[in-house]
C-alpha cells in the first residue's frame, strides 16, 4: 500500500489553513494500481472516519469497480482537495427545534491550490496504468477549465497533465510525463442526476475494455 509521507500531509494541512474546511484525508490503494481514482474532497463520513468514498457515492463508486472486475484493494482512491469543505447550514429536527450544521460544498479553485503539492506528489509516485477523473473538479484539476467531464466522459485522452510550477505560487505548468485518463461522472451525480446512469455504466464498461488491452 502506498501512503503519501508525514511531510507532504503536513504541508497540505499548512496550506489550507484558514479556509473553511476541516480534517485531512489519506489517498488510499496500491503503488502501480490498475487505476488511480480522483474526486472532488473528502465529505462528512470520510472525515470521521479516515477513508476516501465510503458514504453513499462510495457504495455507488464500488459497484462500478466490481462491474469491471475490480475492488477497492486493486485502485488507488485520492481526490484534489483533501479536507472537507464546508458551509453552515440550517437542519430542523423532528422535534421542531432548528439547528445549525455543517454541509459539503464543492472545494474553491483556492483550496484545490492549496492541496496541489499533495496530489502532485501522488501523480508522481502512485504511477497507475489508467486515471479516472470523477466529475468536473477532478477533470479540470489536470486538463484544465476548458475540459468538461459532460462532453469528455468515456473518453481516453492521452498527454501531459497539470502541476502547481511552484509552491508560492498559483500558476499551473504541464508535465513532461504523459498520463492516460479517462474521465467520468462523479458516482454522486446519479442521485440528483438520474438520466446519468446509462452514461456512467457505459463509461466504466470502456474503463475495463482499455485495462484489458494495456
Amino acid at each position: 500500500m502506498f501512503r503519501i509521507p508525514e511531510s507532504v500531509a503536513e504541508l497540505g494541512r499548512k496550506r489550507i489553513e484558514g479556509f473553511p474546511v476541516e480534517g485531512f484525508v489519506y489517498g488510499e490503494g496500491p503503488q502501480n494500481p490498475e487505476i488511480m481514482l480522483i474526486g472532488e474532497a473528502p465529505g462528512e463520513f470520510e472525515i470521521v472516519d479516515g477513508i476516501p468514498f465510503i458514504g453513499r457515492a462510495g457504495k455507488e463508486l464500488m459497484k462500478s469497480l466490481a462491474t469491471i472486475g475490480l475492488t477497492r484493494e486493486d485502485v488507488y482512491i485520492t481526490s484534489a482537495v483533501r479536507s472537507r469543505p464546508y458551509k453552515w447550514g440550517t437542519k430542523k429536527e423532528r422535534d421542531g427545534t432548528v439547528v445549525k450544521r455543517k454541509y459539503n460544498r464543492p472545494p474553491t479553485q483556492k483550496e484545490i491550490i492549496a492541496h496541489a503539492p499533495v496530489l502532485d506528489y501522488e501523480l508522481t509516485h502512485v504511477q497507475p496504468k489508467l486515471i479516472v477523473t470523477l466529475g468536473n473538479v477532478g477533470l479540470q484539476r489536470l486538463l484544465g477549465k476548458e475540459a468538461k467531464v459532460t462532453e469528455l466522459h468515456g473518453q481516453l485522452i492521452t498527454g501531459p497533465i497539470r502541476h502547481l510550477e511552484s509552491l508560492d505560487g498559483s500558476t499551473f505548468g504541464w508535465t513532461e510525463k504523459t498520463y492516460s485518463i479517462v474521465p467520468t461522472f462523479h458516482p454522486a451525480s446519479i442521485f440528483y442526476r438520474p438520466s446519468h446512469r446509462p452514461a456512467l455504466e457505459a463509461d466504466w464498461l470502456e474503463i475495463g475494455r482499455l485495462l484489458e488491452g494495456s
